[in-house]
């Protein structure tokens, strides 16, 4: 192994796992429902954010429809 490294004639690329972090967004929940997913995370250990991500993330995958007949 080199004691020093030469990086000025590397070049740069794009991280290709950029697409895929997530994005810090400001979303407004009901205490019940951050009530119930904090449960959920301390019996499973997982953060009550990354299991309501697992959650919608499902939701994705399935293309869940939500229905919204009882609003009406």
């Amino acid at each position: 192994m080199k004691d020093e490294y030469d990086f000025s004639k590397m070049k740069s690329r794009k991280n290709p796992y950029a697409a895929k972090l997530k994005r810090p967004v400001t979303i407004r929940l009901g205490e019940d429902v951050i009530d119930y997913f904090k449960s959920m995370s301390e019996d499973s250990g997982i953060p009550y954010q990354s299991l309501i991500n697992l959650y919608l993330r499902d939701c994705v995958a399935q293309h869940k429809k939500i229905d919204i007949a009882w609003l009406t």
